[in-house]
């Protein structure tokens, strides 16, 4: 038997940097790999290197079973594959594309009434992390997919999660991590603006805010067993000395004359938990108040 006829092979859609990364991944693990992108162009580099560039849509989809889609969003998909749907037929549709869990369960009923499977995905490192042995995806949807495909989705990130059948748990669990990430990098800035405010660089603070950092897994762990049982006693810390602790780094922000849109919308939310009656309670009450949407 030839090496060609046993050869793995995947197709890869969208030439973003992640969707780069992912074929040079592929490339460097021996797959053959057809591509295509609305700008053919951005395939020169990995067609140097071997891979495929279909001509369409269609002829991307008809060469390989296994689909990786890396698009700006779930919108990008239906653009793209839409004028080639009659080309879904028998295809698995690994999408790792961003966007809500409800549009992955919509698109995972749009491409199921085209006779394909869809895999919802939700990559958790940047494109320099694709093809790391210690890098995690997200996958969620249909088990049989996912356990045939496995080899081709560990080529992506060395550790896949499989978190369920449920198209839409992979993209919240990626929205889980990018609610944290987004929030704890904006804090970051926020803390080096009132440091360069008052004389310092951002390698001067970098220590401290390692430190503080590396400091949050035991207070997630903490939390979290409290936070399950109904447990928001204020036997450890309380709202009330959280209220007083925020107001004191909103003053200091607005003293160092930095901008102060995140540390009052901090404070906002404890004064809302206040008002709620959740003075003697502890601050993880304020979960009672970010679980309901306000009027």
């Amino acid at each position: 038997m030839s090496s060609k006829t046993t050869q793995q092979s995947v197709t890869v859609i969208g030439l973003g940097p992640m969707g780069q990364a992912m074929t040079t991944a592929f490339l460097d693990r021996g797959y053959a790999v057809t591509l295509w992108n609305r700008t053919p162009s951005r395939a020169d580099a990995l067609v140097a290197r071997g891979a495929t560039l279909a001509p369409s849509v269609e002829e991307a989809l008809a060469a390989n079973e296994a689909v990786i889609l890396s698009l700006t969003d779930y919108a990008a998909m239906y653009d793209v594959l839409g004028p080639a749907e009659t080309a879904l037929t028998g295809r698995v549709l690994v999408n790792l594309s961003s966007d809500t869990p409800e549009k992955a369960r919509a698109a995972a009923r749009w491409t199921a009434e085209r006779g394909a499977v869809h895999l919802t995905g939700g990559i958790t490192v940047p494109p320099s992390g694709v093809g790391q042995p210690e890098s995690l995806t997200f996958y969620s949807g249909p088990r049989e997919a996912f356990d045939k495909h496995r080899d081709v989705l560990e080529v992506v990130t060395g550790r896949s999660d499989y978190r369920g059948e449920d198209p839409g748990l992979a993209a919240l669990f990626y929205q889980l991590g990018m609610v944290m990430f987004w929030t704890s990098m904006l804090s970051y800035w926020q803390a080096i603006a009132l440091a360069k405010a008052n004389g310092l660089t951002a390698a001067d603070i970098l220590q401290h805010a390692t430190d503080t950092a590396n400091s949050l897994p035991g207070f997630f762990a903490f939390y979290a067993e409290r936070i399950d049982a109904g447990n928001h006693v204020g036997d450890v810390d309380r709202l009330a000395m959280g209220m007083a602790s925020i107001d004191h780094v909103l003053h200091t922000n607005a003293d160092s004359g930095v901008d102060t849109a995140l540390p009052a919308a901090v404070a906002g939310l404890f004064r809302r938990g206040m008002e709620a009656g959740h003075a003697a309670d502890s601050f993880s009450s304020l979960l009672d108040i970010m679980q309901k949407a306000e009027a």
